[in-house]
C-alpha cells in the first residue's frame, strides 16, 4: 500500500493499546503536563473489549497512579478474603497450608477485578485529562524516519479479501509522535517487529508463554464465597505440562473459572482447551459450578519468562511497555501492576525527554527505572521458579522454588539467575515419540465444545476482509506439520480456528479466522513458526464484557 497518501496527525506520544500499560502511561503524561498531546489507538471496538485477565490485583500501580482511586469509583469492589491451594489428583484433592509460602505470595490487600472493566474506567479518567482515546483504530504498520520509529498507520478498513485496494477502502492514516510507546499486550504484532528490527532480545533468554483460557459462571448463591482465591496444580495435567487452574468468586455470585497450559509442553498430541474442560469435572469443581452456567468466555497468552527474558525495551523513538516486554510475576499469576508502573516510567521518561527538546533517540531512563526499580525488584525475586518447573517438574520446582523465593526475600539466591533454554516451538516434539491422549466428550453441561464456547466470547471479523492470520509457507501444515507433529494447531488454539480437512482426495489446511480471539497461542507454538498473527480491521475480534 506504499501508493496510498494518508492524512497524518501530529502528537507528542502515540500509544497503541488501551490496556492497563497503555493507559497509565497515558495518565501519567497528562499528570506531568496538560499540554501534552498524547493519543491512545485501541484495536478492540471498545476499551476493555480485548482485555482478558485472571484476574487479583495488586493495588499498588493504583496507588502510584491514582492515589486517590477509592474515591473516583475504581471498580476495585472484591477485596480478597481467604487464599486456599490445593494438588489435585483424579479423584481427590491436598490442601496445601499456607504458612510455608514465601509473603509475596499473600493476597491480603489485593482485590477480584474485571481488569476489562479497570481499564473502562482508566479510560474514563484518561479523558478527563484531555487524553484522546480512539477505540476501533487497529494499528497495522509503523512508520519509520531512517532509523527512527515515527509513527503508526491506524484504521484502515475495507481491503479486498486478497489484501488489495477496492472502491470500498478507507487508507486510515499516519500519527506520528515525538515517541511511540507500544502497549499491545503479549505477542503483539507491532512488537514483534521491533524486537526483530531492532534486535532487542540479543543477549536475553526467550520469551516463555502460557495460555490461559476463562469462564465466568453464575453459580448457586449457597455455594459462593465473595473474596474467596483458590489455586490448583496437577491434575488433569499432571506430568504432561505445566501450568494449573483459578477459581475467584467475585460479586453478583458469579465465578472466574480459569486454567494455564504453558506453553512449552513436548507432546503435540495435547489439547489444551480440553484439558480445561475436564478439569471442571473435578469433583471439587463440579461440586462447586453444579446448577450454575457458564455465560462468558475467552483466551489469552501470558507472557512468563519473567525477569531474565524481558528484551531490551527501547529503540530510536519506540518504547515496549507492560507485556509487550512480559513483566508477569508467574507465581503470583499477576501482571497488571508492573504493567500499570511501567506505562508510569515511560511516561517520566517522555515527560523529561520532551522538556529537554529531544525526540526519536531512545528513552534509557525507561528501562533504567523497569530493571532497576519495583518492577525488576517483584521480577527478579521470582525469576527461577518457571525454569525450574520447566526443568525439573512440579513438585521439585514447588520445594526449590519456594526455598529460592524465600531466600531472594532475604536478598540472595542459592541458584543464581537460570536459564530457560529453548522457546516455546522449539520445545515440541515429533508426534511419534508420543501417546495420543483421549479426552471424554464434553458434555453440555459442565464442559463445552470449542465452537460453542467461542460463541460466549462475542467474537466477531468482518468475512470480506484478508485473514490476518498469515502463513509464511502455505505447504508447511500438510507437508511438514502434519506428518512430523500431527498439525498441532488443529488442538493448540483455544478458538478452534485450524482444522485439517480432506477435499477432492486430498488433506487441506483451513484456517477459519472469524473465530480468532487473539490469543496468539498460534504465533508462539507454531512448531514451524509458520504463522504471523497480525491485527484485522479495528474493532473485530471478541467483545469481553467483563472479563
Amino acid at each position: 500500500m506504499s501508493e496510498v497518501v494518508r492524512e497524518t496527525m501530529e502528537y507528542d506520544v502515540v500509544i497503541v493499546g488501551a490496556g492497563p500499560a497503555g493507559l497509565s502511561a497515558a495518565i501519567r503524561l497528562k499528570q506531568l503536563d496538560a499540554d501534552l498531546q498524547v493519543v491512545v489507538l485501541e484495536k478492540g471496538s471498545e476499551v476493555g473489549a480485548h482485555i482478558l485477565s485472571g484476574a487479583v490485583l495488586d493495588p499498588c500501580g493504583l496507588d502510584a497512579l491514582i492515589p486517590d482511586w477509592k474515591e473516583k469509583g475504581a471498580p476495585l469492589n472484591v477485596p480478597v478474603k481467604e487464599d486456599n491451594f490445593y494438588m489435585l489428583g483424579e479423584a481427590g484433592e491436598i490442601r496445601i497450608p499456607n504458612f510455608p509460602m514465601p509473603p509475596l505470595m499473600n493476597n491480603h490487600g489485593n482485590y477480584i477485578v474485571s481488569m476489562g472493566n479497570v481499564t473502562r474506567w482508566m479510560a474514563e479518567q484518561a479523558e478527563a485529562l484531555g487524553v484522546e482515546i480512539f477505540p476501533g483504530m487497529a494499528c497495522s504498520e509503523l512508520v519509520y524516519e531512517g532509523e527512527r520509529l515515527k509513527g503508526v498507520v491506524a484504521g484502515v478498513f475495507g481491503l479486498e479479501a486478497d489484501g488489495s485496494i477496492g472502491e470500498n477502502t478507507e487508507p486510515g492514516m499516519e500519527l506520528h509522535g515525538k515517541y511511540v510507546f507500544l502497549s499491545e499486550g503479549v505477542r503483539g504484532s507491532l512488537a514483534k517487529e521491533v524486537i526483530e528490527k531492532y534486535n532487542l532480545a540479543e543477549g536475553h533468554e526467550p520469551q516463555k508463554f502460557g495460555l490461559g483460557m476463562k469462564e465466568i459462571w453464575e453459580i448457586d448463591p449457597e455455594k459462593h464465597k465473595e473474596g474467596s482465591v483458590t489455586h490448583t496444580m496437577g491434575w488433569p495435567l499432571n506430568g504432561n505440562a505445566g501450568g494449573g487452574s483459578f477459581i475467584y468468586h467475585l460479586e453478583n455470585n458469579q465465578v472466574y473459572v480459569g486454567f494455564v497450559v504453558h506453553l512449552n509442553y513436548k507432546n503435540p498430541h495435547l489439547y489444551p482447551y480440553m484439558e480445561f474442560q475436564r478439569f471442571k469435572h473435578h469433583p471439587m469443581v463440579a461440586e462447586l459450578l453444579k446448577g450454575g452456567k457458564r455465560v462468558a468466555y475467552g483466551a489469552r497468552a501470558i507472557s512468563e519468562g519473567g525477569y531474565q527474558s524481558m528484551p531490551k525495551m527501547v529503540a530510536p523513538g519506540v518504547a515496549l511497555l507492560g507485556c509487550s516486554v512480559g513483566m508477569v510475576n508467574v507465581p503470583r499469576i499477576k501482571g497488571n501492576h508492573n504493567a500499570m508502573l511501567s506505562g508510569m516510567a515511560a511516561a517520566d521518561a517522555a515527560h523529561e525527554a520532551i522538556k529537554a527538546g529531544r525526540a526519536g533517540d531512545e528513552l534509557t531512563a525507561y528501562e533504567t527505572e523497569v530493571r532497576s526499580g519495583a518492577i525488576g525488584k517483584d521480577l527478579k525475586k521470582v525469576r527461577n521458579v518457571k525454569p525450574m518447573w520447566s526443568k525439573w517438574g512440579l513438585l521439585p520446582s514447588l520445594v526449590l522454588g519456594g526455598l529460592d523465593m524465600w531466600t531472594n526475600t532475604l536478598g540472595f539466591s542459592l541458584f543464581g539467575t537460570l536459564k530457560h533454554g529453548k522457546n516455546d516451538a522449539e520445545s515440541t516434539e515429533l508426534a511419534t515419540a508420543h501417546k495420543e491422549i483421549s479426552y471424554p466428550k464434553p458434555d453440555g453441561t459442565l464442559s463445552f465444545d470449542r465452537l460453542t464456547n467461542v460463541s460466549f466470547s462475542m467474537t466477531n471479523h468482518e468475512e470480506s476482509q484478508p485473514a490476518h492470520l498469515h502463513l509464511k509457507d502455505a505447504s508447511v501444515p500438510v507437508s511438514v506439520n502434519l506428518p512430523k507433529y500431527a498439525e498441532p494447531a488443529q488442538r493448540y488454539c483455544p478458538a478452534g480456528v485450524y482444522e485439517i480437512v480432506e477435499k477432492e482426495g486430498e488433506q487441506q489446511f483451513v484456517i477459519n479466522f472469524q473465530n480468532c480471539v487473539h490469543c496468539k497461542t498460534c504465533d508462539i507454538k507454531d512448531p514451524s513458526q509458520n504463522i504471523n498473527w497480525t491485527t484485522p480491521q479495528g474493532g473485530d475480534g471478541p467483545n469481553y464484557p467483563n472479563m
